[in-house]
């Protein structure tokens, strides 16, 4: 494995963020609202561990984002005039370090300290009284000359002078190749002063902005770069690498080279079709590369399993074509970008997964890795690795996304309309039936726990419910269908017991007492007499009844069911009359063929 190092070192971003900043921050009214910038983080948690240590020292502390990926600790705001006394004050007693300097309001974005406070724009406080110079006594008159009080003689730094004239930075400007002009107005398109195409050519739009962010950045107006300021411009721009360490990887098992985050991430093993490489520290990153051997049909399926994996959120475009497709996935946690391409019989490709919140530093990073994949020679081979983990809810080391609960539902029409718990769709912002199909909710009652759904596309139930009106017989044998595992077992399970009750505990003539065995999963499923006729449907047994017997459950009669479904507007068959003595294997056969299973998804 091939590394080649290609981060800039943080020390000299700030030493040029610093000056720039400092070059501006001394010019202005002594009137000014500014800041007294102590010491700036690349890490939100260092920032903050900073910010608190300081605080323990000083008054007036708080903390800012700064953009690419930085956070200031200042203290403030004073005017100006006091701001420097505060900064020699604290620079003289070492209180700070010798290159804090004055900071612009403009330079400060959201406030991370103190939590939850926004001062910004609340105008100046009172310098502390430590820093203001003392008042002296009022001198007796006299004849004898008096010496005048010392005054501190360090006065602000004047701003830096320009590294090269005009005509210099002209000369050195056409040493710049294109690929260098480039990246020049790809880094002021960054930070929001071209709006152009990049084209490399630095015509009256590229003055323009060149212009615009020297005076944003305190230098000399000429619209023309020095190479000193092209170095700033450029660490503004590569600032949020920083702490990346983006580095070459070249992976000849899988065939792979490209550049990887690998101050955020290292390689943890092969599970293939997949190199992993997980977070090592603040940053909850994840790259995979992708690589095995295989024709379209190969790549159909990869791009489906990819998406059953909790690594790729369900929210976000997605695009297939013949040869290629590319993954986005989003939600409150992550982004996951996954691009897979197929050439010669080798399906290769990446996967990046991100924190949200952290877009600007993801989609850089993002970037350089798509710019530097390259194939190279080799395909990760299906024994690569060791064995890990084995599980069901695990493709390759990885988890298989799963729903927050899951439940049983049933056939209450032709067209797939389902009754089932209301337990079963409680804060779902996404409800499946047997796991692909979409349903909404149509109607739902709190009071009888029943709930009804209807699939986004019509379906074909091998059976629908018949939902008799008849009162069963009390010590009948009684079957329940239902996914008694939450979806484990790819097909419903059979329940056999007897009735025990026509009425709950309490009298209800609502409920059925049923002397069964059921579990969790198979609330909301059918309840069925030796007819196969559905007499009820399953609650589920932390319905409120307390500590029951594990023998005991309750069903709501198929009258509650049948009004909800009328309420609702739906039309139910018209109940059959079927023999009785159905055989055990016949009603599992019914039973199952109306069982569905409901799940419930964040």
């Amino acid at each position: 494995m091939i590394r080649s190092l290609l981060a800039v070192p943080a020390a000299l971003c700030l030493l040029l963020l610093t000056w720039s900043s400092t070059a501006l921050a001394q010019q202005g009214n002594p009137d000014d609202v500014v800041w007294v910038q102590v010491e700036a983080q690349p890490s939100l948690t260092r920032a903050t561990d900073r910010a608190r240590a300081y605080a323990a020292q000083l008054d007036d502390v708080n903390g800012f984002a700064v953009g690419g990926g930085w956070y200031a600790i200042v203290v403030g705001p004073y005017r100006r005039a006091d701001a420097e006394l505060v900064l020699r004050s604290y620079r003289r007693d070492r209180i700070i370090p010798r290159d804090s300097f004055i900071q612009l309001s403009s330079r400060l974005r959201q406030q991370f300290w103190p939590v939850g406070a926004n001062v910004l724009g609340n105008g100046a406080v009172a310098a502390p009284e430590s820093t203001l110079p003392a008042t002296a006594p009022e001198a007796p008159v006299t004849d004898t000359p008096v010496e005048p009080l010392a005054q501190d003689t360090e006065t602000p730094a004047a701003p830096a002078p320009a590294d090269e004239t005009p005509q210099q930075a002209r000369q050195s400007e056409r040493l710049l190749d294109g690929d260098g002009r480039k990246a020049l107005q790809i880094a002021l398109k960054w930070a929001g002063f071209y709006t152009a195409g990049i084209d490399g050519s630095f015509g009256r739009g590229t003055r323009n902005s060149m212009a615009a962010w020297q005076e944003a950045n305190g230098f000399e107006v000429t619209g023309i770069l020095t190479t000193q300021q092209r170095a700033v411009l450029l660490q503004q721009y590569n600032a949020v690498l920083d702490g990346m360490d983006l580095q070459i990887v070249t992976d000849t098992q899988a065939g792979i080279e490209m550049l990887v985050p690998l101050g955020v991430v290292a390689f943890d093993r092969y599970e293939p079709p997949f190199a992993q490489y997980n977070s090592t520290g603040d940053v909850p990153a994840q790259v995979l590369l992708i690589s095995q051997p295989g024709d379209r049909a190969t790549l159909a399926g990869l791009y489906e399993i990819m998406q059953t994996l909790e690594i790729v959120p369900l929210e976000g475009p997605r695009e297939r074509k013949r040869d290629s497709f590319t993954l986005v996935g989003e939600d409150a946690r992550q982004i996951s970008y996954t691009e897979v391409t197929l050439q010669n019989g080798e399906i290769k490709g990446f996967t990046l997964i991100w924190p949200t919140g952290d877009e600007e530093r993801r989609r850089r990073v993002l970037g350089e890795m798509r710019s530097s994949f390259t194939r190279i020679d080799g395909v990760l081979s299906p024994s690569a690795g060791v064995a890990g983990t084995q599980s069901i809810d695990l493709v390759a080391g990885l988890q298989i996304r799963k729903p927050k609960l899951s439940r049983s539902g049933f056939f209450i029409t032709a067209r797939g309309d389902v009754a089932t718990t209301a337990q079963a769709v409680q804060s779902c912002s996404r409800i499946t039936l047997d796991t692909d199909t979409e349903a909404m909710v149509i109607a739902q009652d709190a009071a009888s726990g029943i709930a009804l759904l209807k699939p986004s596309a019509a379906l074909a139930p091998l059976a629908v419910a018949q939902l008799t009106a008849q009162e069963p017989r009390l010590q009948s044998e009684v079957a329940a269908a239902g996914y008694s595992f939450e979806g484990v077992l790819s097909a419903p399970s059979m329940t056999f017991g007897t009735l025990a009750d026509v009425r709950g505990l309490d009298g209800e003539d609502t409920l059925k007492r049923l002397s069964l065995k059921a579990r969790d999963g198979d609330a909301g499923g059918p309840v069925l007499d030796q007819s196969g006729q559905v007499i009820g449907m399953m609650m589920p047994r932390d319905g409120g009844e307390g500590v029951l017997p594990e023998d005991v459950s309750f069903a709501r009669d198929a009258a509650s069911v049948v009004a909800a479904s009328a309420e609702a507007g739906l039309t139910l068959p018209a109940s059959q009359i079927t023999p009785a003595g159905l055989t055990p294997f016949q009603i599992a056969q019914r039973a199952t063929g109306m069982t569905v299973l409901v799940s419930c998804w964040d």
